[in-house]
């Protein structure tokens, strides 16, 4: 592993804890309203990858990998139902983002 993906790798783990453990009250809704993507996206694109680099895994294994826990653990932990507010921002912004 060279030193630009040691790093990349470092940072990526910083950003899982820091959405796992300092911020796990930051809804997935709120991250795809405002920037596009979620923890969902993260662990379809730690998939991708995967699979890339000959390691397939299935979308379980991988949001396992990027919430820390099972998925179904976490949401029933940190995950309410989405309000009224949220789903009304969540499909303007979906048409914002394409």
């Amino acid at each position: 592993m060279n030193d630009t993906t040691a790093i990349e790798a470092a940072a990526f783990r910083r950003l899982l804890q820091h959405l796992n453990e300092q911020r796990p009250d930051v809804q997935n809704i709120d991250l795809m309203i405002l920037a596009g993507f979620c923890r969902n996206c993260l662990a379809d694109w730690y998939r991708e990858a995967a699979t890339e680099h000959g390691q397939p895994m299935d979308k379980e294994q991988a949001r396992e990998r990027v919430y820390g826990m099972p998925f179904a653990e976490w949401k029933a932990r940190h995950q309410p139902e989405a309000t009224p507010e949220q789903l009304a921002a969540f499909e303007a912004a979906r048409k914002r983002h394409g």
